[in-house]
């Protein structure tokens, strides 16, 4: 069994990107944080460090930056595509990194401004990196802040989304906690999604598994499998709601980073152990 190194966190003098790996040089994940942009994780590599699982605007998506959150209708203005119309960004590191052996901790807090410069929502996104040498798994808690009365619009695709290097001589698979596969797993309700697929430079393939929370809202959620399997728990798919002024609501996801092909069986028990269901470590 591969053990976890320790790891470490550097951030960049403007506090603009965060470089997340171990302390043995294996690099793991980028967060770029840069100003006026979407945050964005990306590269984000293989556990063993041989390839990059993530892909930085897609010529089929352009606007898609490896892993990010979104959505389409915020009172009826983009914060997805970053057409010319849409709303903009103003993210901020929270504090520096903390690392603790094998786990690294690290906020942010992201402003999202409307055209006319209004702000109808302060994001926050507390990430935690835990590894574990030949896996490792990043868990999100991510919370959205109104700052006036706000309608998130029933839309096709929104939330937190993940883009691999998709190819479509080479393929992959996407699998749903459900057992349906690809286009079938599209705007189905599932506790996870899994994606797997060849990574250049890899002798076999990589991928993730985003796991959905039980105390989330609209659990178990719809997902977005798209052509180029692009995964997103996305709960806009199935309906619009409120979030009133000075309310935040909340969800938690757990991404599981893994080499080679999908394993139902142990992304099922890892997210029996995220629910709360399987204490962590029962076989």
């Amino acid at each position: 069994m591969t053990m976890a190194a320790p790891l470490r966190a550097e951030v960049s003098r403007d506090n603009q990107v965060v470089e997340v790996g171990r302390a043995d040089g294996t690099a793991l994940l980028t967060h770029r944080i840069q100003a006026d942009q979407r945050p964005s994780m990306h590269p984000i590599h293989a556990p063993d460090g041989i390839g990059v699982l993530t892909e930085d605007a897609p010529s089929h998506h352009p606007w898609q930056h490896g892993l990010y959150t979104g959505f389409n209708l915020v009172n009826g203005v983009g914060f997805w595509k970053e057409f010319e119309e849409d709303g903009t960004f103003r993210p901020t590191l929270l504090a520096t990194p903390e690392v603790n052996g094998s786990t690294a901790r690290w906020s942010l807090e992201n402003a999202w401004e409307a055209p006319d410069r209004t702000i109808p929502i302060v994001e926050r996104q507390d990430w935690t990196l835990i590894d574990e040498g030949a896996t490792f798994d990043l868990e999100l808690d991510w919370m959205l802040r109104a700052q006036v009365d706000v309608e998130i619009g029933q839309y096709m695709a929104g939330g937190l989304f993940l883009r691999m290097p998709f190819a479509e001589a080479t393929g992959g698979v996407a699998l749903n906690s459900e057992g349906l596969q690809d286009a079938a797993a599209e705007k189905q309700r599932a506790r996870w999604v899994a994606v797997s697929m060849p990574i250049a430079g890899r002798p076999d393939a990589g991928g993730f598994a985003i796991m959905d929370h039980p105390a989330n809202p609209a659990f178990p959620v719809t997902w977005r499998v798209d052509n180029e399997l692009g995964i997103s728990p996305s709960r806009c798919i199935g309906e619009s709601w409120p979030i009133p002024a000075n309310t935040t609501d909340r969800y938690r996801f757990r991404l599981h980073v893994f080499c080679g092909p999908i394993d139902a069986t142990e992304i099922e028990q890892r997210w029996g152990a995220f629910a709360g269901t399987i204490p962590a470590g029962a076989s």
